[in-house]
This record gives C-alpha cells, sequence and structure tokens, in this order.
C-alpha cells in the first residue's frame, strides 16, 4: 500500500469512530475527574482514562455508522462517510468496532480499574443495542434516551478517581443527558427533511415545532436547574456557581428565542442555539475544574 493509499485508509478508519463527537469525552472526562479528587488526580489516570474512553466511545461509534449505513446513504450531512463511499468495506468497519471496543475494555480494567470499565462497557451496549437498533428508529424520544450513553463518561471517570460512583457523579450524568436533548433538536430541525426521507421519527419530524420548541425550553430548565443543584451536593465554590448561573441564562435565552421563532409554524434558524449549547457545556465543565483547582 502507497503511503497516500495508507494515510487515505487511516483517515476513513479515524471517520469512523466519529472522532468530533469523541470531543465530548474530553470536554467532560478531566473536570469530572478534577472534582472527584478535588484536586490534580494522577496525570498517567488521566491520560489512561481518556485513552480508554476514546476508544470505547470511537467503537460505539463504528457500531453506529455500520448499523445505520442505510439511513447514512440518504442523508446529506452523513453521504460521506467512509461506509456510504466505500472507503471502508462491513468487514474491515465491523474488525475495527470489535477490535477498540475490546480493547477499551481491557485497556480500562488493567490501566484505571474493573469499575470504569464495566461502565464503559455498559455504555457501549446501551448504545448499540438499546439506542441504535432499538429506539432509534422507532420513537420520537430516540435521542433522549441516547443521550444516556453520552452521558456515561462522567460517571467513568468518577470511578476511574475514586472506584466508586459518588451522588455528585449522578448529577453531572443528569446534566448531560437533559442536556442532549436541547443541544440535538435544534440540529434535528436543521435536517429535518433528511430525517423524513430515511424514515426516522426525530422529533421535529413527527411533532410540530411549537412542540419542539417547549420540548427545549422544558429541558433547558431542568439541565440549569440540575447545575445549579450541584453546588451543595458537590460543595462546589463561587466560581462555578457564578458560571452555571450566568451560562444558564444565555443558554435559557437562547432557548426562548428557539421557541419565539416557533411561532410562526417553522423554526427557520435553529443552529444558534446548536452552537450555544455546545460552548455552554464547554464553559460549565471549564468551571467545574476551576473552581476545586483555586480551593485547592
Amino acid at each position: 500500500m502507497s503511503p497516500s493509499s495508507f494515510k487515505l485508509k487511516a483517515a476513513a478508519y479515524l471517520a469512523l469512530t466519529k472522532p468530533r463527537v469523541i470531543e465530548l469525552l474530553l470536554i467532560t472526562t478531566v473536570p469530572t475527574m478534577i472534582l472527584a479528587q478535588g484536586g490534580l488526580p494522577n496525570l498517567w489516570l488521566v491520560l489512561a482514562t481518556i485513552v480508554g474512553g476514546a476508544l470505547s466511545a470511537g467503537s460505539a461509534n463504528a457500531f453506529n455508522c455500520i448499523i445505520d449505513t442505510d439511513i447514512d446513504k440518504i442523508m446529506g450531512r452523513t453521504k460521506s462517510r467512509p461506509l456510504v463511499t466505500g472507503q471502508l468495506s462491513q468487514r474491515e468497519a465491523l474488525t475495527l468496532a470489535w477490535l477498540i471496543g475490546a480493547l477499551s475494555v481491557v485497556w480500562l480494567g488493567l490501566l484505571v480499574n474493573w469499575l470504569a470499565s464495566a461502565i464503559s462497557l455498559a455504555a457501549v451496549l446501551f448504545y448499540v443495542f438499546i439506542y441504535t437498533l432499538g429506539l432509534k428508529r422507532r420513537t420520537p424520544q430516540n435521542i433522549v434516551w441516547g443521550g444516556a450513553a453520552g452521558a456515561a463518561p462522567v460517571l467513568i471517570a468518577w470511578a476511574a478517581v475514586s472506584n466508586s460512583v459518588a451522588p455528585a457523579a449522578w448529577v453531572l450524568f443528569l446534566i448531560i443527558f437533559l442536556w442532549t436533548p436541547p443541544h440535538y433538536w435544534p440540529l434535528s430541525v436543521k435536517y429535518r427533511d433528511d430525517y423524513a426521507r430515511a424514515g426516522v421519527p426525530m422529533l421535529p419530524v413527527v411533532r410540530s415545532a411549537k412542540t419542539v420548541a417547549v420540548q427545549i425550553v422544558l429541558y433547558t430548565w431542568a439541565v440549569v436547574i440540575c447545575t445549579l443543584l450541584l453546588v451543595p451536593i458537590a460543595g462546589l465554590g463561587y466560581i462555578y456557581a457564578v458560571v452555571a448561573l450566568v451560562s444558564g441564562v444565555w443558554f435559557l435565552i437562547g432557548a426562548y428565542k428557539l421557541y419565539r421563532q416557533s411561532a410562526s409554524a417553522e423554526i427557520d434558524n435553529p443552529m444558534p442555539l446548536f452552537h450555544v449549547s455546545n460552548i455552554y457545556l464547554t464553559l460549565l465543565f471549564v468551571a467545574l475544574a476551576v473552581d476545586p483547582l483555586i480551593r485547592f
């Protein structure tokens, strides 16, 4: 294989793991470990947890691409994925998915601890079997339950430090779980026609724009309340509290702007809220990391 062919193949394998989705892992894992430790955890432990988590998430995403190849062929935003373009065969994709999935279980078990490994494995199985195979094509609440897999990294991170899962870790899990719908539904609004052609019953496909907007507002309120609930439960200070409050108000303003758009029966510009939600989560977890370090 020539160097150029090798690079193309390597890039296709990387794309199969959806590396942009794995960014969520990096945003949430390190701050959670700092909070669990009450200061800086062992850097080798942090590295081992990030690598193991990335392998686990990459495996789940690869299985998702394999299962959803028929959908990806129809949707404009996914038609360049490697299984659709033919850059990878089903066999190559399955080999990668199984290989890095198994490696993640062993890696986390041996280099972190077996609780973190078990949570990671449960998250992969949930994402593949419950979300992708079970719910995605059957219910408009698919992305709500799919958020449980996306929230697993905080449990893995907490378990990595303490070999346990404290109440604060479950609140962090709930924050990401509740954040996922108002984060993803604006994207679903933008690609509503794609989802409709593919037969995926995303909420914007099967419900009115106003119903979608109301749901987004309700979930945004829920996530903001949960972020403030974390202050007494995790013993966080004013840095986190101020950031959570101010950024939460900003997130709510974005949600209400989208709700006002729905009054005209269509949401014409959903993406600002999508981008706000990404920045919001980043700010929240940066504050989550800084607050214990300042006190430490």
